[in-house]
């Protein structure tokens, strides 16, 4: 069920949003919300190239799962 948000944004802004999305032929706000679907897939995910990095660095994975151990156990501070 989509949901309705009010924005508040200076004109110049607003103008540069309206003019992108007149150009791609569709209502300013779907263009927002494909702006902010893309700015999500490209900071909450990792690409296949970027994991292979992460699954090769042993140094990284060892102190990630003592990471995990100390959580589990309780031990340190976590803030």
């Amino acid at each position: 069920m989509s949901k309705t948000v009010t924005l508040r944004m200076d004109a110049s802004v607003y103008e540069r949003l309206r003019l992108h999305a007149q150009r791609d032929n569709r209502p300013l706000s779907n263009f927002i919300e494909t702006a902010a679907l893309r700015y999500l897939e490209e900071t909450e995910h990792v690409d296949g190239y970027e994991m292979a990095e992460i699954r090769a660095n042993t140094a990284l994975n060892r102190s990630l799962k003592r990471g995990v151990a100390d959580a589990k156990a309780r031990r340190g501070r976590f803030v």
